[in-house]
């Protein structure tokens, strides 16, 4: 499937917006790329249509719990595998959600920064099939 085909079939639009398109073509290319798009600019389209048209996981760093669970609510709506990690679930609610990673059945995981430094997240981290890891958030790169 083709770029346009994976927003049409997901997201229901034709086109995308401009600079979408070349920073799509610039991920599914496995060149790093940093995206500075104006807020409702349609940065999350530039690393999820990618992430489907590759085989494996997408990891997605933001701090925001509200952001996370927003973007996977509109993920799951569009009948795509996704889940969030953070703070309000319990060790072993993560350590189930980070198993369905490592065996396949989500293809996007979100994820705080401080989460990424945990040792039951690094050791799963280690098994999983990642094809993409996007920071959806600037700040959090420090």
């Amino acid at each position: 499937m083709t770029a346009t085909e994976v927003l049409k079939k997901y997201w229901g639009y034709s086109s995308f917006r401009s600079p979408q398109a070349e920073i799509i073509q610039a991920v599914i290319e496995q060149k790093d790329v940093l995206a500075v798009l104006p807020t409702g600019g349609g940065k999350s389209i530039c690393f999820q249509v990618p992430a489907m048209m590759m085989d494996g996981l997408c990891i997605v760093v933001t701090p925001l719990i509200a952001l996370m669970l927003d973007q996977v609510a509109q993920l799951k709506k569009n009948d795509i595998p996704a889940i969030a990690i953070h703070s309000g679930l319990s060790h072993g609610e993560i350590d189930i959600l980070l198993d369905n990673c490592v065996y396949g059945q989500q293809k996007f995981l979100y994820v705080s920064p401080e989460r990424l430094k945990t040792e039951l997240f690094r050791v799963r981290f280690e098994k999983m099939k990642v094809s993409l890891i996007a920071i959806d958030e600037a700040h959090c790169i420090s």
